[in-house]
C-alpha cells in the first residue's frame, strides 16, 4: 500500500541509521536558536518558506523543514539551511526578511559552481553592508482600544520589536471596567483561542497602570473620547495610533486623535468613509503621501481577496466574478 508520508528526500545519501541522523539533524537546529536570535536583534529575520523562525522552538523548526516538501517535493534539510544561516551570521546585513528555504532549496538544484557561501553572498548581495535600522528614530505607537484586534496587534507589536528600535509599542487605551481590569486584560493578551498562547511574558503592574510585555513598557490609559488624553504627558511623542474600536470612521472624527499632543498619524483598522484612502499594503500603499496623517487598512475582506485578484487579473485577466464570503473569525 502507497504511503501517505513518501519520502521526498533528494540528497543521494541518505542515512542508514535514522535515529542517529535524526539526533544529529536536531542538534543543527539546536545550534540554529541563537543565530536566529541574533540576526532577528539587528533587524535581520530569518523565514523558512513564509514561515518565521524567531521564537519557534528546536522540534517547531524541525517541522518546518517537513513542511517544505508540500512546496518543492523535496524535503528540506538542516544540513542546508544550517549552512546557510552561518553564512548569513558572518555578514552585515540591513533590515530584511530572509527566507533560508528559498535560498537553500535554490542552492539544490543550482550547478553547483559556488559553494554554499558564495551561493548565499550573491542572494542577498545588496542587503550586504547595510546594517543599521528601519527607522531613524524608533516610532512610537499608541493603540486605541483593546478588543480582539488590539490585542492582536499588540501581539504582533512586541513579538515582531526585533532590536527595539523600529515600531514601539508605548500604551493602549482603553475603558475603565472595575477592579481587576488590568489582570484581566493581561490574561486575554496571553491567550487567544485561534492563534494560541502569546509566545512571550506579560507582567502587571497594578500601582504604575502598566504592563510590561517582553520587557517593553506600556501604559495602560483610561479614557473613552478620542480628544482628551494628552499623550506627551507620558513621554510620547509623534506618534502613530491605531484606533482600532471601529466608533469613528470618518475624518471629522478620526481628526479629533490628531488634537491631543503626542500624535502625529491615525490608522484604523477598519473602512475609513469618505474621501479618506483605504489602503491594501501591495496594492496601492504607493499612494500615500507625506500628508497624509488619516488612513484606514480597508476590511478584513478586502484584504483577504485584492491581493489573490490583483494577481490573477495581472497574469491572466479577470472579465468578471462573483465573491462569496464567510466571515468566521480574525
Amino acid at each position: 500500500m502507497a504511503s501517505d508520508q513518501p519520502d521526498k528526500r533528494k540528497r543521494s545519501n541518505l542515512p542508514l541509521d535514522t535515529f542517529g541522523d535524526f539526533q544529529y539533524r536536531q542538534a543543527l537546529a539546536e545550534e540554529m536558536l541563537p543565530m536566529i536570535g541574533r540576526l532577528y536583534r539587528n533587524n535581520v529575520h530569518l523565514m523558512l518558506y513564509g514561515k518565521p523562525l524567531v521564537n519557534l522552538s528546536v522540534s517547531e523548526i524541525m517541522q518546518a523543514h517537513r513542511f517544505v516538501r508540500e512546496a518543492e517535493n523535496n524535503e528540506l534539510s538542516e544540513f542546508e539551511t544550517y549552512q546557510v544561516i552561518t553564512s548569513l551570521i558572518s555578514l552585515e546585513l540591513g533590515p530584511s526578511e530572509v527566507d533560508i528555504g528559498i535560498i537553500a532549496a535554490a542552492y539544490l538544484f543550482d550547478d553547483k559552481k559556488m559553494t554554499m557561501e558564495e551561493f548565499v553572498i550573491n542572494s542577498i548581495k545588496e542587503l550586504i553592508g547595510k546594517k543599521g535600522s528601519v527607522l531613524e528614530d524608533a516610532q512610537d505607537v499608541v493603540l486605541f482600544g483593546f478588543g480582539r484586534i488590539g490585542r492582536l496587534l499588540a501581539r504582533l507589536l512586541v513579538e515582531d520589536s526585533g532590536g527595539g528600535d523600529n515600531l514601539r509599542l508605548r500604551a493602549i487605551v482603553v475603558r475603565k471596567s472595575g477592579k481587576g481590569d488590568l489582570i484581566k486584560r493581561a490574561n486575554l493578551l496571553r491567550t487567544d483561542s485561534v492563534h494560541g498562547p502569546f509566545k512571550g511574558t506579560v507582567r502587571v503592574e497594578e500601582n504604575n497602570e502598566q504592563l510590561i510585555i517582553n520587557g517593553s513598557e506600556v501604559k495602560i490609559i483610561y479614557g473613552d473620547k478620542p480628544d482628551s488624553i494628552d499623550y506627551s504627558s507620558y513621554g510620547i511623542k509623534k506618534a502613530l495610533l491605531i484606533d482600532n474600536t471601529g466608533v469613528w470612521r470618518d475624518k471629522k472624527g478620526l481628526e479629533r486623535h490628531l488634537k491631543n499632543k503626542g500624535i502625529d498619524k491615525v490608522l484604523l483598522t477598519a473602512p475609513v468613509k469618505g474621501k479618506l484612502k483605504n489602503i491594501v499594503h501591495g496594492i496601492n500603499n504607493e499612494t500615500v503621501g507625506s500628508k497624509d496623517n488619516i488612513l484606514g487598512a480597508a476590511s478584513c475582506t478586502t484584504n483577504a481577496i485584492v491581493p489573490v485578484l490583483k494577481v490573477l487579473n495581472d497574469e491572466f485577466g479577470i472579465i468578471s466574478g462573483h465573491i462569496e464570503t464567510v466571515h468566521a473569525y480574525t
